[in-house]
């Protein structure tokens, strides 16, 4: 395959933020070595050498660190001049990229997206899913959208949709086993837990945004799949933390029934996040205010209990 129809910058940009040049043959969808050639190619026509290839990290020599800082500096300007000329005809242009945690993403920021790049046939539309958490600083990311905000200055965050954790369980296990009344009821419940990369998988975190208390909890089956958790709790192997946005529907369907419903639990909003010294661009906040209202029509009223 060949590279896409991208300019210098855009191609040392995307080289530069991949961090390697294997990684950035796997987002285009090209061999190392297609991007290798393109790489020779604008070192000769520059007469500079940009990267260093000595090591297994790409690794920017002093000209390839100017080069990068002027086209992360100039290619937002482009970008805004192409949109301001675009907007007379009320078309959106470019590429929007976006971020998103697994289960969130599958079941709603990839439709939502679809829905915008059809309405907006100018634009194209890149989605990476993963479990792993992101680094969005430096990343090639527009917004990357997680659920539950998070303590960085260097980002800007907006709320897509309101959300918290709540405990559940399905009516069997509550038939079986009842209910806790009280936090200290938990230890003598099986408790499902989801093991996270970036947090302590056995802590539940109850009270409010301004007094948080957290609990550790006997995890008697672990997992690290959201949607396997869900699927034991259904089936009666017990007590589940889990987010509105997920539980919601179910909940609503009585297939779960929520417990510890006067114990308060912080907001783990929906959020997206990109980083503060970012220029966001028209195409991207259009596509977030596209998905801020999706997720309010299908999410909104699960999420408002």
């Amino acid at each position: 395959m060949d590279l896409p129809d991208l300019d210098d910058l855009e191609f040392f940009d995307g080289i530069a933020t991949a961090g390697t040049l294997t990684e950035a043959a796997r987002r285009w969808g090209v061999s190392t070595s297609a991007v290798s050639k393109r790489l020779a190619h604008l070192e000769r026509r520059l007469g500079a050498q940009l990267v260093r290839r000595s090591t297994r990290r790409l690794s920017l020599t002093e000209e390839g660190d100017r080069y990068a800082a002027g086209a992360a500096r100039l290619l937002p300007l482009i970008s805004d001049l192409e949109e301001d000329v675009g907007r007379r005809r009320g078309a959106l242009r470019g590429r929007v990229a976006v971020h998103a945690t697994m289960g969130l993403g599958r079941a709603h920021v990839a439709p939502a997206l679809g829905a915008f790049a059809a309405a907006h046939p100018g634009v194209s539309v890149e989605l990476e899913l993963s479990h792993l958490p992101l680094h969005v600083a430096g990343s090639p990311f527009d917004v990357a959208v997680r659920v539950g905000h998070r303590d960085d200055s260097s980002l800007r965050t907006r709320t897509l949709l309101p959300n918290r954790r709540v405990v559940c369980a399905s009516p069997r296990y509550v038939a079986e086993h009842g209910a806790p009344h009280r936090l200290t009821d938990i230890a003598d419940h099986h408790c499902i837990v989801i093991r996270e990369i970036d947090t302590d998988h056995t802590v539940w975190r109850f009270g409010d945004d301004d007094a948080e208390t957290t609990l550790r909890v006997p995890g008697t089956m672990i997992t690290n799949d959201g949607d396997v958790a869900t699927r034991w709790c259904v089936d009666g192997h017990g007590l589940l933390m889990r987010s509105l946005w997920h539980v919601g529907p179910l909940l609503r369907d009585g297939v779960l029934v929520r417990v510890l419903h006067e114990v308060p639990t912080p907001s783990a909003d929906v959020v997206a996040m990109y980083p503060a010294g970012r220029h966001l661009s028209r195409r991207a906040a259009a596509a977030l205010d596209h998905l801020a209202d999706e997720l309010h029509r299908r999410l909104g009223d699960a999420t408002a209990g």
